[in-house]
């Protein structure tokens, strides 16, 4: 199984994807061919279920980028069937200890080194049959997000887990579990517990990543993160139609 972004962090350089959770197959066919290194079909906060999530992924252009799917939860069953159809990685959400990390692993890994059951479909189908069984343990990117402040504590236990290969944050989430709001960029201890992350990922030898806007992605590259997403879908759409309209206004205005 070639898995592109896996290998592009392992090389020690910046992937950059987006997320995705307008549910059409022309979506991702178009955003394949921009050039980002992954797509990320949000399972957990968009509306997409797993028939959308393999129609999209059978559009994709190109094979240097990944799919990856965001499942609803920590649960075996839900990130079995996005690895089935297809995806090259899962983001796990809500990873707050070692035991929940071991869990997110054992979930994407084949007997031995897990529990997945083995029934790949689509995944075989395109991933080599014999060969996808034999080295999707080794292929499959497992992504945790760090979102709490219990998680960020407990960070260097969840990345001494084997098989956890990305240790990503939701800035949101994190600051609404530390102040109760959606974004504090300006208070020191926010800023420390990204900081908290890199520097146990990097002790670690593993990528941390982070959700960005289009407006702090320099910032993050410089600041270390290697696994990026960039805007959304929609967020593309309609900062692109905003834009296009001011134009017209502007010129009717004249």
């Amino acid at each position: 199984m070639h898995n592109p972004v896996k290998e592009k962090l392992a090389s020690g350089q910046v992937a950059v994807g987006t997320f995705l959770g307008i549910g059409h197959p022309d979506i991702t066919e178009r955003l394949s061919i921009v050039g980002f290194d992954w797509l990320l079909l949000d399972g957990e906060h968009g509306p997409l279920g797993f028939e959308t999530m393999q129609a999209m992924m059978q559009s994709m252009r190109g094979d240097s980028c990944s799919p990856i799917v965001r499942v609803q939860w920590n649960d075996p069953v839900i990130i079995k069937r996005a690895l089935d159809i297809g995806a090259h990685g899962v983001l796990i959400p809500w990873v707050n200890n070692k035991e929940e990390a071991e869990a997110a692993v054992a979930a994407c890994k084949y007997p031995p080194q897990g529990m997945r059951g083995c029934g790949p479909r689509r995944a075989a189908l395109i991933g080599g049959g014999r060969d996808y069984i034999a080295t999707a343990n080794d292929s499959i990117l497992v992504a945790v997000q760090i979102e709490t402040a219990t998680a960020v504590e407990n960070i260097a236990d969840i990345l001494a887990v084997d098989g956890v290969d990305v240790a990503y944050i939701g800035p949101v989430d994190l600051c609404m579990s530390m102040f109760g709001v959606p974004a504090k960029w300006d208070d020191p201890a926010y800023l420390q517990a990204f900081d908290t992350v890199l520097e146990a990922a990097a002790k670690a030898g593993k990528p941390a990543g982070i959700y960005c806007s289009s407006g702090n992605i320099e910032w993050a590259i410089k600041k270390g993160f290697k696994f990026n997403s960039v805007d959304s879908d929609d967020a593309f759409l309609m900062t692109a139609a905003r834009a296009a309209l001011v134009k017209a206004r502007e010129a009717a205005d004249k």
